[in-house]
Parts: C-alpha cells; sequence; structure tokens
C-alpha cells in the first residue's frame, strides 16, 4: 500500500514504510520481504500506574488466517489464543528490545505486530523484530535503537541471510541473530553439530547482515523527524538509598553467604524487615516512598554479587567462575512410562519424562507460516510455583514455559533418529522440580537421559549449560573489566549481565540462546563465553556417561511395539478395504494400530503393546494383502453355491472352487448338504491353472488336519439323505 515515507533495501528484497496506517500510535510501520508483509506499531502509557515498579513491556504478534486467504478453523471462524509460533515470535522480539530502554523508565510499553499478508516463503518473525525496532525508533519514546535481525542459515557449508522456508529444508544452522551497529544483542536457534569455531563465524556473518537493515531504519528515522518525549525516570530515593546501605549492606553480606537459596531468600527476608522498621523509625510510615525499599536492595544485592566476583573471582556459593554445581543423574525412576530421568545440578532439579506414541500422536501444525505442518518429536516443560519454593498460579501455560520447552526441545531434535529407522512419535515433559538457575538446560540434559531409559537409539548424547557475565564500563559505555560465569544461579542471572545458554555434544552445537540485560556484548567476550560454555558441556557429558554409557537396547515393557511389514504398493487398497473396512476390522480384532506410509511405498507399520496382538494383526495384514498359496490351508467363506461346487472366498477378494468331487471323502449329491451361503469352511489349495483359477479341496484339508491330530484318516460321516 502507499506509504508516505518508503525505504528499500534491495540487497534483502525488504522494504520499509510509515505515514498511513496507524497515526494515533506513538510509532507505526510496515516491513515487508515479497509478499510477506507486517504491521507494527509502539505505543506509551502516558503516566505511571500508582505503585508501579517495574517495567511494563509487552509485545504481541499475531498471524491473521485472512494474510493467507484462508478461515480460521473451528466454530466461531475467529482467532483464539495465540499459537505456540506466535508466542515465541512475541518472544524473539522482546528480547533484544528490552535492554535498550534508558534506567528507570517504566512507563508502560507495547508493541503489537500482525501478519497482513505472507507468500508461505519468506519467514516473517525476523521481519517482526526490525518492524517493531523501527516503529519504536521513529516513535517519541525513548529507546537506545535501532537493532538489526537476520535469519542465517547454511547450505553446503556457505552462510545465507534469510533463507526461504524451502531453503531452510536443506539448511544445517538456523541462526536468529539481533544486533546493534558494534555489538550483538540476541541470538536464538539450533544447528546439526556446528563446530565452536564455525559457529563463532556464523555470528560475525549476522553482524555484517545486518548493517542495511539499521541503516535504513536510521534514514526512515530522519524522514520521520520526530522528536522524542520527556519521560520522568524512576529512581530510588537518595536518602532511603543511602540509609539502606547504611543499616543493612554488612548484613545482606553476610546473608549472601548462606549455601542454599531458600536460606538467602529467608536471611533477607528478615534483614527487609529489619530495615523497613528502622526506616519508619527515622522518616515514619509515610515519610518515604515505600517501593523505594524494594528497588535499594535489589540495588544492593546487585552492588554486592558484582562486585565480588568482579574483586575476587568468588561467587556467593564459593564456586570460582569456572566451576560448575555438583551434578547427578538417575534413570528409570518409575515403573509404568517408557522412560524417566532425574537430573540435579546444584538446586536445579528436573525430572523428564519419555512417552513413545505412533504416527497418530504426531502434533499437527495449524499454522500460517513456519513450513512444517506436523512434528513427531515434541518436549513440554512445566515450571511449577513449587520449584521455587513459593504459591503462585498454576494449571495455565505461561510463555517462559513455552519458549524455554522449544529451546529445549530444539536442542535435542538433532540426535531424534530418522523416522524410517525409528519410527516412533516421541514426547518428552519436563517437571521443573526444583530452580535456581538455567532449568531448561536441565531439561536437555534430563531429556537427553530419559530419551536413552526409553531405548530411543539417539545418535550421540546432549548436555546444555548457561554462562553469565559480569561487567564493568566506562564513561563512554565500553567494558573495562569482565568475568565469565559457567553455570549461574537464579541471582547471577537476575544481577548479571548475560543468559547465554549453549547445548550441544562432544562433536558439535545443536542448541543456543543469547539474553542481555546490557546493550550489547562484545565479540570477544562472545568468543570466550562459547569456549567455556564448551568446556563445561564436555564435563557433564563424562558425568552423563558415567551415569548411562548408551542407550537401552530394548524398550520398557509398556512401550509399544512396531513390525514394519512391506507389501506389494498394488495392495494397499485391499488392504484399506472399501471405506477402510478392512483396515478398521484388523484394528478391531487384533487391538493392534496399522499405519500405511503416504508415500505409496508399501511400507505398513503395526504398532501393538503385546505379542499376541503384534501377531494376529501381522496375520491379518497378510491375509488381506497376500496371494493364495499351493498347499496352503485357509478359513474361508462360502461365496457361492453351484451345482458343480462352492466358490470359497480365502482371502480378501480372492476366491477359489472347491469342486463337488471335493467337498467330502464321499460322494456328495448337491453342494447344499455340505455347506449354504456364507459358511466357513476349511480348504486347501491345491492348484492354480495357467490363467490363475484356483482349485480348493475341502476333503485334502480335512484329511490334513487328521494327520496332523495323529489320527486315522476316517471315513467322513455322510450327511442324511
Amino acid at each position: 500500500m502507499k506509504q508516505e515515507y518508503s525505504v528499500k533495501i534491495d540487497e534483502l528484497n525488504i522494504e520499509l514504510s510509515t505515514g498511513t496506517l496507524a497515526k494515533l500510535a506513538g510509532g507505526a510501520v510496515t516491513i515487508s520481504q515479497g509478499e510477506t508483509e507486517l504491521f507494527v506499531s509502539a505505543t506509551a502509557a502516558s503516566s505511571l500506574r500508582p505503585g508501579q515498579d517495574f517495567f511494563p513491556l509487552t509485545v504481541d504478534y499475531r498471524e491473521k488466517f485472512s494474510a493467507a486467504g484462508r478461515f480460521p478453523g473451528g466454530y466461531f471462524k475467529r482467532e483464539g489464543k495465540p499459537s505456540e509460533k506466535e508466542i515465541l515470535t512475541s518472544r524473539l522480539c522482546d528480547r533484544p528490545l528490552r535492554p535498550l530502554f534508558p534506567k528507570g523508565f517504566m512507563n508502560e510499553v507495547q508493541v503489537i505486530g500482525m501478519l497482513l499478508s505472507t507468500d508461505s516463503i519468506n519467514e516473517p518473525d525476523v521481519l517482526m523484530v526490525n518492524g517493531a525496532s523501527a516503529a519504536l525508533l521513529i516513535s517519541d519514546i525513548p529507546w537506545d535503537g535501532p537493532v538489526g535481525c537476520v535469519r542465517v542459515g547454511q547450505i553446503d557449508g556457505e552462510f545465507i541471510t534469510n533463507p526461504t522456508h524451502e531453503e531452510m529444508l536443506d539448511s544445517d544452522l538456523d541462526l536468529v541473530y539481533v544486533g546493534s551497529e558494534t555489538e550483538m544483542l540476541m541470538i536464538e536457534g539450533g544447528a546439526d553439530f556446528i563446530s565452536e569455531d564455525r559457529f563463532f563465524e556464523a555470528l560475525e556473518y549476522g553482524q555484517k547482515a545486518i548493517q542495511p537493515l539499521i541503516a535504513a531504519q536510521k534514514k526512515l528515522a530522519e524522514m520521520v523527524d520526530k522528536a522524542k518525549k520527556e519521560y520522568p525516570l524512576v529512581q530510588t530515593a537518595p536518602e532511603v538509598l543511602a540509609f539502606c546501605e547504611e543499616f543493612a549492606a554488612d548484613k545482606v553480606k553476610e546473608a549472601l553467604k548462606c549455601d542454599s537459596y531458600s536460606d538467602r531468600k529467608a536471611a533477607t527476608e528478615v534483614i527487609i524487615k529489619e530495615t523497613k522498621e528502622a526506616l519508619n523509625e527515622k522518616f515514619g510510615e509515610n515519610g518515604y516512598d515505600a517501593s523505594s525499599l524494594g528497588s535499594a536492595f535489589d540495588e544492593i544485592q546487585e552492588k554486592l554479587y558484582r562486585q565480588n566476583i568482579l574483586d575476587t573471582g568468588k561467587r556467593v556459593d564459593g564456586r570460582g567462575a569456572k566451576d560448575l554445581r555438583p551434578i547427578s543423574c538417575d534413570t528409570g525412576l518409575l515403573p509404568r512410562v517408557h522412560g524417566s530421568a532425574l537430573f540435579n545440578r546444584g538446586e536445579t532439579q528436573a525430572l523428564v519424562i519419555s512417552t513413545l506414541g505412533t504416527s497418530r500422536d504426531t502434533q499437527d501444525i495449524d499454522g500460517l507460516t513456519g513450513g512444517a505442518t506436523s512434528k513427531s518429536f515434541i518436549l513440554h516443560y512445566n515450571f511449577p510455583p513449587f520449584s521455587t519454593g513459593e504459591a503462585g498460579r498454576f494449571g495455565f501455560t505461561s510463555r517462559r514455559e513455552i519458549g524455554h520447552g522449544a529451546l529445549a526441545e530444539r536442542s535435542l531434535l538433532p540426535i531424534i533418529p530418522p523416522e524410517d529407522e525409528f519410527p516412533y512419535a516421541i514426547r518428552l515433559v519436563s517437571e521443573v522440580m526444583s530452580s535456581n538457575g538455567s532449568t531448561s538446560m536441565a531439561s536437555i540434559c534430563g531429556g537427553c537421559l530419559s530419551l536413552m531409559d526409553a531405548g530411543v537409539p539417539i545418535i550421540a548424547p546432549v548436555a546444555g549449560i548457561s554462562a553469565g557475565l559480569v561487567s564493568e564500563r566506562d564513561a563512554d559505555g565500553k567494558i573495562t573489566k569482565s568475568v565469565i560465569l559457567t553455570d549461574i544461579l537464579g541471582a547471577e542471572d537476575h544481577f548479571g549481565d548475560m543468559d547465554f545458554k549453549i547445548a550441544g555434544t562432544t562433536d558439535g552445537i545443536t542448541g543456543f540462546q543469547l539474553d542481555l540485560k546490557i546493550p550489547g556484548l562484545p565479540f570477544d567476550i562472545a568468543r570466550d563465553a562459547i569456549a567455556q560454555a564448551s568446556d563445561a558441556r564436555r564435563k557433564i557429558l563424562g558425568i552423563m556417561g558415567e551415569s548411562m554409557p548408551d542407550a537401552r537396547k530394548e524398550l520398557r515393557e509398556h512401550a509399544p511395539r512396531i513390525h514394519t511389514v512391506q507389501i506389494n504398493p498394488e495392495k494397499i487398497g485391499a488392504l484399506i478395504g472399501p471405506g477402510g473396512k478392512n483396515i478398521r476390522r484388523i484394528t478391531e480384532v487384533s487391538g493392534a494400530q496399522v499405519d500405511i506410509d503416504d508415500d505409496n511405498s508399501g511400507r505398513v507399520l503395526i504398532f501393538a503393546t503385546n505379542k499376541e496382538s503384534m501377531d494376529r494383526a501381522i496375520q491379518e495384514v497378510d491375509l488381506c494383502t497376500g496371494d493364495i498359496e499351493v498347499d496352503k490351508i485357509y478359513r474361508g467363506i462360502v461365496r457361492a453355491v453351484k451345482d458343480f461346487g462352492a466358490f470359497v472366498e480365502c482371502l480378501p477378494g480372492k476366491e477359489g472352487l472347491v469342486h463337488i468331487s471335493e467337498l467330502a471323502d464321499f460322494r456328495v449329491n448337491k453342494t447344499e448338504d455340505i455347506c449354504k451361503l456364507g459358511d466357513e469352511m476349511m480348504v486347501k489349495c491345491v492348484g492354480i491353472d495357467d490363467k490363475g483359477r484356483v482349485r480348493l479341496s475341502r476333503r485334502a484339508a480335512l484329511e490334513d488336519a487328521k494327520a496332523a491330530d495323529g489320527e486315522e484318516a476316517a471315513p467322513e460321516e455322510k450327511p442324511e439323505a
């Protein structure tokens, strides 16, 4: 659509525009690539809510089915709650925007993105990040942007910028890179065992690739030329901060030496209560801003946490910067499940359960973008409030849980065996039992062990670890001193500068995610963090290997078994039967599930939970798809009665003639004396002529049956006349 201002980025086939839509919003842009187009707005509240003591930034991305010329599913024909893809895109956009707002800025900011059109070729998630950056940059909201975002793929050893959905099928790297003009801000994605050196090269490639996007946003902002609004910044009252430091700093320092999270928390709560009473005595209950007490303690703890690490290299739990917390692993804990593992790292604990299913258990994806329509490997991550020793809302899935689950899922996906080798649907559920730092990485470690306990022949074990950062900057914003931390605690994540999660095998990286609280990460620190995380990951893999060196050779007792039957593709119709009649009958009589590959290869998968069920299903499939064989005995059904004999259906749709002379071991005057229409009859195939006509014999079948029982072949009793 025609807009007042527009900037094209020819090398990326991207266009940024503004000036026509949503003129009352703080900032609004449309961004397009090919025929995929998004609208993104950014608006700030004019005032704070009473008692507000945090920065409420919300980022929401929505995909409308009208963008693809489709109706939504369901009765109401209206988009409902956000899909997993929409939530993940919202989180992807939120994380690089957040650290660039001024410290003390507390006015609510809302960024909304809407997919207006999709060509099902170009992925809109990176467009959302760039659109949000542009909307904030041209708005009146204070923000230290812009940022640029690209997806980096790798095909045949060559990096590619913003690959299409089709190109991503051939890519062994999926890296979403966000950075400023000089430093990285956020990364997310997965890879097929990429080496640390090649991974770092991909980051450098991404930094170069975003420069045209940043330049275009700056140019658009110059065209719009909208002044930034002055907002009051919320700061801790100086007199309250000074009093708290004098009264409580030494006490807090001692409290931080407590070994456990719960002890540190309890000790700190006591100090806060004492400090509040002292503040009331000095200033009166209404003589100071009550919210300043919480922010003062945050500042005191942050200063003590960081100062101790920077000055001594030691952390509150006594570890050095590169030390891991104690790790323990256990598998096979639960009796009825298909696989289970408990992974402990310090006070972080994840119980992960594996379930193996059939092809009917794959997850259908009813989305507009992303390429895939279903997936057979699923990981769900649950973070209940008791895991942090708190009471809270329970029973709904938060955005955080979806995001952490997606990170763990893509980190484990490269080690899942191909479906033609292990044709199961797999679901992992990570129940976080205790949380004090990097539960998503614990879920990866526990998930790997749980898969091995279930007997999944994984390609290689995977482990994950998180690296943190504490740094000092000079007046120009340049980092002058820094310490990279391995295996960060929850408080080190909260008070530190970085959470850099990396998962992989001994051969390379499979998943990664970087979040910052500072406005950028220099590349030299990033390289050191990758190397430090790599060393820690190999140590964890060694500990996991001691607990479980290899995957179990056999599946658990209650896991479904799979048997593959190869049939003539021309017999698929016979197996299915009219309206699915045959395959439904097989399922009913055997209790097994029978699935036919959609590629018309004739590959049939039979799923059963016991041998009897499996054997019966295999027999029934053979009956439906096999041919009548000479000298083989069948239990058939009489389909036609003639003067000269009976036609008996031995296999579905396949029949032969039992001549009247072969109906019994005596002279039969009338066929009806022996059988009638619909009777079951044991028959033996005694021949097939050149024209494919089948000759059957009831007499021969009876003789063989008696011989098998060790009886003399006594004459059959004649029916009464």
